[in-house]
């Protein structure tokens, strides 16, 4: 049977400067039918989260170019910028959580 309407499957970008983590996350993602796009610095993360529109942003907090959190605060500032944006890090702590929050991450 076909079907009624054609549904896009969603789309991930991942900037991250981690050329492992980035392989990885991309590998895990793709097998369970997400298209998946990356950037590894956040000037080049912006331009095709810009571009492309996706529905999930996987963002590293410290790149080179562009921090994530510049990205974030960039991309939080369009109001039509539907993208739910995960921010991931090394860092420890609370601060870095704390004002990813504020900027508007959704995790």
């Amino acid at each position: 049977m076909e079907p009624k309407y054609y549904e896009r499957r969603k789309r991930v970008l991942i900037v991250d400067d981690d050329p492992e983590i980035v392989e990885s996350t991309k590998l895990a993602l793709e097998a369970f039918g997400y298209d998946v796009e990356t950037a590894s610095d956040g000037s080049a993360g912006l331009a095709l989260a810009e571009r492309r529109r996706p529905d999930v942003m996987i963002l590293d907090m410290m790149m080179p170019k562009r921090s994530g959190f510049l990205v974030l605060e960039t991309l939080r500032q369009v109001d039509v910028f539907p993208t739910r944006i995960i921010m991931i890090t090394a860092n420890e702590g609370n601060r870095h959580k704390e004002y990813a929050e504020a900027l508007g991450v959704d995790a």
